[in-house]
């Protein structure tokens, strides 16, 4: 099950986020709060919508009889997208795409991303969607990147260091590597094939793809 999420945040490079998701078959699709308004936008039709319904209008909080609305006291210990995020998981879902995730706020832009290595989530592949590019995290023992020749890859240690990276079809190699958290190692590699392969022993990547050359 596919599930796709629109938070309240910039919505980046609408037009291939258009295309992106139309070329996907999303079982569900969930308004975080104030994301909601992004639904004419990207052409797709709210199952559900979660959060404390701060951002919304009284006339747009009444919605579609065919849409769910599931509401949370303002003040509690999880953002809105977090809830969303457990309650797709929760639904059955997979495969779950955020869009609308990047703001002008730093540190719910921070929080956002880094949801998608929460560990409630392990089973579920969560994405991050700013246009053409997607992030995602790598666990042991690793996994693949897809895309074109000449596309921009970079892997980001989340939650400290990440040891025993090998990579296959990057233009810069790692073998038995370790990459440090806080520092840019592993920023602006190159994908060599339509498909690379990560190893790692411990930690967790944040891989992050780029369609062309960033």
């Amino acid at each position: 099950m596919k599930a796709l999420l629109l938070a309240n945040g910039d919505l980046f490079q609408p037009d291939i986020l258009r295309s992106r998701i139309r070329s996907e078959s999303f079982d569900m699709v969930i308004g975080v709060d104030g994301g909601s308004q992004y639904a004419d936008t990207l052409g797709v039709t709210l199952d559900a919508i979660i959060g404390d319904l701060d951002s919304l209008s009284d006339s747009e909080q009444q919605g579609s009889s065919n849409t769910e609305y599931i509401s949370y006291p303002r003040e509690k210990d999880e953002t809105d997208l977090e809830l969303a995020l457990l309650y797709a998981a929760e639904q059955g879902a997979k495969h779950i795409a955020m869009v609308g995730v990047m703001g002008g706020r730093m540190d719910m832009t921070i929080s956002n991303i880094l949801l998608i290595a929460h560990a409630d989530l392990n089973e579920c592949k969560v994405e991050v969607w700013h246009g053409g590019q997607t992030g995602w995290v790598i666990r042991p023992p690793g996994g693949d990147i897809s895309g074109h020749r000449g596309d921009t890859v970079s892997l980001i240690p989340l939650g400290g260091n990440a040891s025993g990276i090998t990579t296959v079809g990057l233009k810069y190699p790692l073998k038995d590597a370790t990459l440090t958290s806080g520092i840019a190692r592993g920023i602006s590699n190159l994908l060599e094939r339509t498909s690379a392969h990560v190893e790692l022993s411990e930690g967790l990547l944040l891989a992050v793809h780029t369609t062309g050359e960033a």
